[in-house]
């Protein structure tokens, strides 16, 4: 699979969902995060998206000053954020990283701007520099290089809807061409004033209910939330040769533009669409066959399912049979991040070997021309296994207005045969920048092991060598091999089992030392010898 780029890790904030754990949890739940709005104002549609928390940022953790982080975009804050997470649930720590890592992102219109020049007083004593600084997209990406140390390409975009993917396509560019070793790709739009509800106008592309019904015969139109999402990327080859976890791969995609062949500036095209999945089919050398499920652009608007459908029937040529979805029932329309939260989402459905419903579909939509083509749309929670004999693959669609479309094909990630540890006492070291953060960092690990219940020989390394070391550390030792055991040492604070200290300097290099005196006994390194390679191959070396 030469050029085939590997998801090693990702995180999100999407409505109704703090990081990507809650966000597959409401999609295998079929939840609607499109929640009433209490007090509304007279003549809004009384619905958003839920997200919270726009206002939160731990300024301190990325050596922001108070100031510095009150003038600065907050799509721009979530955005450093989310890209640390997607880092820490890759396992990678930049500052021991060998190689570059490169960061490609876009956001939506800037809402904060207008807020922070209404404080003239504010704006006098940072000055017009800062403020720019803080808000202009072209710092988007770069800001989160230089606050992470990062030195691989650093490229700010946006391209309306299709923002998120187009970001993701030129991050496996990237990595191709070999310009990085690594990259974050992702988007992210906020908009605090959603919050409140929306206004709607008959004819309008938004919905009058507050409610996305994608592709169904009811469908009025879209509604518009807040949501960031970033996922790191490798080479698939240097991902399996390092031991990481691969969640998904990306075998291709493509990125065009319609063109003036359309009724108006805003509108789609059926053939702009058709032309990007054929060559995104192309890219991965797949052909329509191939591909069990489209998560699809799918905004529940009149004008806009009908063209897609059409756009997918040009493209697959009624060859194959497809499941077809979209995400915005689920959580609105997320503008710049709408790519991510459909990749994220295909991304989980291909590594839990399940396809959430999509919602609000009750009915077809007469105009759209199911009949066609091979395309239905997936109305219920549907199993999706590994097959020996059929890989499992994915196209995701994102489309822009001013017409640039995007569209990736993603497909499982390859089988690899699990190699047990020979380890019978597992270490689990954490470390954080203030004792209130080290807790919740130990119950943040806790939760993970009783509800993920992973290797712990895996999570004892991704811990050790995969996570920044800040001076307030803990150490959990236990010889049992259950994480269900961890998790109860690590609520219960274990003294028998754990270690707290804090330290104001660098970790020192550790050796082992043998002294030659005191009490020998044959066999008083075979332990360490089965177990620790680089123990082993030095007495191995001695001996020869």
């Amino acid at each position: 699979m030469s050029g085939a780029v590997a998801i090693v890790g990702l995180a999100c904030r999407f409505p109704g969902a703090p990081d990507a754990d809650r966000y597959w949890a409401n999609l295998g739940a079929g939840v609607e995060s499109i929640r009433p709005v209490a007090d509304a104002a007279p003549g809004v549609v009384a619905w958003a998206p839920e997200f919270d928390g726009i206002e939160r940022f731990d300024a301190e953790f990325f050596g922001y000053t108070a100031r510095e982080a009150e003038i600065t975009d907050p799509q721009q804050r979530l955005f450093l954020e989310t890209a640390w997470s997607a880092l820490e649930h890759a396992g990678c720590d930049p500052a021991r990283f060998p190689g570059r890592v490169g960061v490609f992102g876009g956001s939506g219109t800037n809402h904060y701007a207008h807020h922070v020049h209404s404080h003239q007083r504010l704006v006098d004593t940072v000055g017009r520099t800062q403020v720019l600084l803080g808000n202009e997209l072209g710092f988007l990406a770069t800001r989160v290089s230089y606050k992470l140390g990062l030195t691989g390409p650093s490229l700010s975009l946006r391209t309306a809807c299709s923002t998120a993917l187009v970001a993701l396509h030129l991050a496996c560019r990237s990595l191709r061409d070999g310009e990085c070793e690594m990259a974050l790709s992702g988007g992210v739009y906020l908009d605090r004033e959603q919050q409140d509800g929306y206004r709607h106008l008959e004819g309008s592309f938004v919905s009058p209910d507050g409610h996305v019904r994608p592709f169904d015969a009811d469908a009025r139109g879209t509604v518009f939330g807040s949501g960031v999402g970033v996922v790191a990327l490798k080479r698939l080859e240097d991902a399996l040769a390092d031991g990481d976890t691969v969640y998904a791969v990306v075998r291709g995609s493509a990125v065009n533009n319609d063109g003036a062949v359309k009724v108006g500036f805003t509108a789609p095209s059926a053939t702009g669409q058709a032309a990007v999945i054929s060559a995104a089919l192309a890219d991965a050398g797949l052909s329509p066959e191939d591909i069990d499920y489209v998560e699809a652009h799918g905004t529940g608007t009149a004008l806009g399912d009908p063209i897609e459908v059409r756009a997918l029937n040009l493209a697959y040529q009624e060859r194959g049979s497809c499941l077809l979805g979209s995400v915005k029932g689920n959580v609105g329309h997320l503008d710049a991040a709408a790519g991510m939260a459909g990749l994220i989402k295909t991304v989980l459905a291909l590594h839990h070997e399940v396809l959430p419903a999509t919602l609000n579909h009750r009915t077809p939509n007469p105009e759209v021309d199911f009949a066609g083509g091979p395309f239905r749309v997936v109305v219920e929670r549907t199993s999706w296994p590994r097959d020996p004999q059929r890989t499992r693959r994915a196209g995701v669609s994102a489309f822009g207005f001013g017409g640039t479309n995007a569209h990736v094909i993603v497909e499982e990630a390859p089988l690899r045969q699990r190699v047990h540890s020979r380890h019978s006492t597992h270490t689990l070291v954490l470390s954080a920048r203030t004792p209130e953060a080290l807790e919740e960092a130990t119950d943040r690990l806790a939760d993970h092991l009783d509800r993920q219940r992973p290797d712990l020989a895996d999570t004892a390394h991704t811990l050790a060598i995969g996570r920044r070391e800040f001076p307030h550390r803990r150490a959990l030792t236990i010889t049992s091999a259950d994480p269900a055991d961890a998790a109860t040492a690590l609520r219960e604070r274990s003294s028998a089992h754990m270690t707290t200290r804090h330290t104001s300097t660098d970790s020192p290099d550790v050796v082992f030392l043998f002294t030659g005196q005191g009490s020998q006994h044959v066999g008083m390194g075979h332990d360490l010898y089965q177990t620790e390679p680089v123990y082993r191959d030095t007495v191995d070396h001695c001996a020869e």
